[in-house]
């Protein structure tokens, strides 16, 4: 066996290469771009050609990875958890008309929102959609997963989601890994109307789902991966899931904890596991990141007034990462007085790198602002949300990828003008082109800034959709092509811009200006890679 120190996503990466892999489909976002990355520049891709390219959202990477696994072969979907939430209308629907070749979807979750609008729970999606859901706790579990997640869904026809979050993602560990698999053969469903949504259909495919559900958690107490082990000390019964398993482990160096554990890695939740926990303990304590996902089916499956601790009651707290400390204290453990973050870390608050081209465009539209009153400035996800910050302060929402431009014509409804959209290139090709076209169809009196410094810049810099085609799209939506400008956000353009800009934010319809310069970081791998 090889044996390879990886990250999480990296073995998760891996293992779907392994597992004869055909096509990754995925739009960057922390903590999941790495698992793309992995494929991107392993030989594997080029060596037998898997498709390996950015798309321009999660919604279009699902679709295209449905088409592939209809085409009989094995594919990959991978997105953070909020952009679970652009990908939910193929995700519900690919549940009801199932998988082909296998298909798996990622979706990493950011507790404590490191780089994230949100807490928000994958495993919600994946109980909603009533499908297979696998939470692997460390980076071994996340390699053989992927590949028995593709199994599982050529056995049942079914799309599996895998749940990872940030602290498995980005953490690495020495991975044992299999011969790999060759790709599947194409091969169309043999039921030609298997992927036709029309409700006499869906109907069939829906009682089908359902019945699957028996199937589901009988094969997750049977296949090993949820595991019961029993302990010395009955007071308490422990359910631990994914990298908060972890956390309890390291309370025990030996390994050895005195209560029965059950550690969950496959929903739905094991439920014989779960009566037989409780038939044998005083007390249940729930350790779960995230959401308190599984105490609160708990309370459902278990009969009698069997007490349960865990985030709803306080034992743990409802927001946030969980760590070793946390565990201990709702375990009674003493431990030493560990800070987590130590005092001699001092907190460093995010900033716009020096010399960043968003500088400039902050600087110049503050300037033609000065004259009108605060508040006019709605801006979307990327690095210029940092414009929120001191010393610009020149932005006033962030709420989700596209939400700018049609915040800006929703204010400009009610009445506020100027009212100005601030976006990336990458986002606006990933959900802003369609509000555009509403505002461009109302002839809403807004001014959209379309900040494009060709790149996917704080995910670290992968391809822009948007590169080169700015113009372009924003005249087939229906731009009037003279409000269309381009500038050059440099410090002495500033009196150029800010003319243009003033300019623009008295036209009483839909204007796009559009600050060009290159992200540095991205000038800088060049060079290096040079």
């Amino acid at each position: 066996m090889r044996k390879l120190l990886l990250l999480g996503d990296e073995a998760l990466a891996q293992g779907a290469l392994d597992a004869g892999l055909s096509g990754v489909y995925a739009y960057p976002g922390t903590p999941s771009t790495e698992i793309t990355e992995y494929i991107q520049n392993s030989p594997e891709a080029e060596d037998y050609r898997i498709h390996c390219d950015w798309s321009t959202n999660e919604k279009t990477a699902l679709e295209a990875a449905i088409g592939m696994s209809y085409s009989g072969k094995r594919a990959l979907v991978c997105m953070k958890h909020v952009g679970l939430n652009v990908a939910a209308d193929p995700f519900m629907n690919a549940s009801i008309v199932g998988a082909n070749g296998g298909l798996v979807i990622v979706s990493a979750d950011d507790p404590s929102m490191h780089s994230s609008q949100n807490e928000q729970d994958s495993r919600v999606y994946g109980k909603f959609a009533l499908i297979p859901t696998l939470e692997p706790s460390n980076q071994q579990e996340c390699y053989d997963m992927v590949q028995y997640g593709f199994e599982i869904s050529e056995k049942y026809k079914i799309p599996v989601l895998m749940r990872l979050t940030t602290r498995l993602s980005h953490s690495r560990c020495g991975v044992e890994c299999r011969e790999p698999k060759v790709q599947n053969r194409l091969h169309i469903p043999e039921n030609l109307k298997q992927f036709i949504l029309l409700p006499a259909i869906s109907r069939r495919n829906y009682k089908s789902l359902l019945l699957k559900q028996v199937d589901f958690v009988s094969h997750g107490e049977t296949d090993g991966w949820n595991v019961l082990t029993m302990g010395e000390n009955n007071k308490y019964g422990i359910v631990t899931s994914g990298i908060a398993y972890n956390y309890l482990m390291e309370n025990y160096p030996d390994r050895k904890v005195p209560y029965p554990v059950l550690k969950i890695t496959q929903y739905p939740l094991p439920t014989n596991m779960l009566i037989k926990l409780a038939a044998e303990t005083e007390e249940l304590i729930i350790i779960e990141e995230g959401y308190p996902f599984i105490e609160e089916q708990v309370k459902g499956i278990i009969p009698g007034n069997l007490v349960v601790h865990g985030r709803l009651d306080g034992t743990l707290p409802r927001d946030g990462e969980l760590n070793p400390n946390l565990v201990a204290a709702a375990l009674g453990i003493k431990t030493a007085d560990l800070k987590v973050v130590p005092d001699v870390v001092k907190a460093r608050p995010p900033k716009l790198c020096d010399g960043c081209p968003h500088i400039s465009t902050y600087n110049a539209i503050n300037a033609a602002l000065a004259d009108y009153t605060p508040g006019r400035v709605f801006a979307d996800i990327g690095c210029y949300t940092l414009g929120a910050l001191p010393p610009y302060n020149a932005i006033n929402s962030c709420v989700d990828m596209g939400a700018s431009i049609t915040m800006a014509k929703g204010a400009s409804d009610a009445g506020i003008f100027p009212a100005i959209a601030v976006i990336g290139d990458s986002t606006f090709t990933h959900s802003g082109m369609t509000g555009l076209l509403d505002a461009v169809l109302d002839k809403a009196p807004i001014t959209v800034f379309i900040l494009d410094n060709e790149t996917t810049a704080m995910t670290g810099g992968q391809d822009s959709a948007a590169y080169s085609r700015i113009e372009s799209i924003c005249k087939g939506i229906g731009v009037e092509e003279n409000h269309i400008k381009v500038i050059t956000p440099l410090p002495k353009y500033q009196d150029d811009n800010v003319k243009v800009i003033k300019e623009e934010l008295e036209y009483k319809g839909v204007s796009v200006i559009i600050p060009r310069r290159e992200c540095l970081q991205t000038i800088g791998k060049k060079k290096r890679r040079h």
